[in-house]
């Protein structure tokens, strides 16, 4: 079976997208991890496009283990420029598990996400008891003890205020992403404040792993720091293949800007 797709990436952070709403097709977990390995069409989240109400189109995530998440913030940033480009227009509305995100035309391949407010309360996060968030202590069996900040942007992320290499990260962060004390996993950010508008991070996604960039990872280190006084409410968010434009407004919503790739229409062979 052959199906169209579309490839696209912000930061490298890259994206299958599968317009549903003609030729409807449900792939499987399976079949999902099959194509997002790398030694096949390889993605970090597959984007599927749905009819939704009205004029808003329904979209629905998926990493590249096969389960459905209900936030993505770079892939907002893509399907939204996609929509725009069908729709001739530089303003556009998406419908998520999350919420329903308002996106805009900031810049030549520029795409602004309103990406709603964040969500603190410990058991919609969720985490596994009532403490403080802003001074979370896990204990990782073999490597120590982590504190961090932890908080959801539409999905889970534990933010630690300290550096670490990829290659240390890859083994950590699954480690962290599965611990008991994160009922439903989550992202884990490790994250390097430089000054007041510039923070450094790496990034391990739950059920992703390591990628490039993550926008909610993103969105959620700004809030952390902004919270606990390190940064601004306004602050530059720098991967190794480059940077998000983060605003934690007065109004208490996320607004998240940077660069998507060129469209690239593809071919799928299941």
């Amino acid at each position: 079976m052959n199906l169209k797709g579309y490839k696209m990436d912000g930061l490298g952070n890259d994206f299958l997208i599968i317009d549903q709403r003609n030729n409807p097709i449900n792939l499987s977990e399976d079949q999902i991890r099959h194509l997002a390995d790398r030694n096949n069409i390889g993605f970090d989240q597959l984007i599927y496009i749905y009819s939704g109400k009205g004029a808003v189109p329904d979209i629905h995530f998926f990493n590249s283990d096969g389960g459905e998440t209900s936030a993505c913030g770079n892939g907002s940033r893509c399907i939204s420029y996609l929509l725009m480009k069908e729709n001739n227009t530089d303003k556009i509305s998406i419908q998520t598990k999350s919420g329903i995100l308002h996106s805009s035309l900031s810049g030549p391949q520029n795409i602004t996400v309103d990406m709603g407010e964040p969500i603190f309360q410990w058991n919609k996060i969720p985490i596994a008891k009532d403490e403080n968030i802003k001074n979370i202590t896990i204990n990782v069996p073999g490597h120590g003890s982590f504190s961090g900040y932890a908080l959801s942007v539409g999905n889970p992320h534990f933010i630690i205020f300290q550096e670490i290499s990829k290659d240390e990260l890859k083994i950590i962060g699954p480690l962290i992403e599965n611990h008991q004390f994160f009922p439903e996993k989550c992202n884990v950010t490790f994250a390097k404040v430089v000054d007041q508008e510039n923070i450094k991070v790496n990034v391990w996604e739950r059920g992703a792993g390591l990628t490039l960039a993550c926008g909610t990872g993103a969105c959620a280190t700004l809030v952390a720091c902004a919270d606990k006084q390190l940064t601004n409410r306004s602050a530059d968010i720098h991967f190794s293949t480059g940077s998000l434009k983060i605003e934690w407004k007065t109004n208490n919503k996320i607004y998240m800007s940077g660069p998507v790739s060129n469209i690239q229409a593809i071919e799928i062979e299941i």
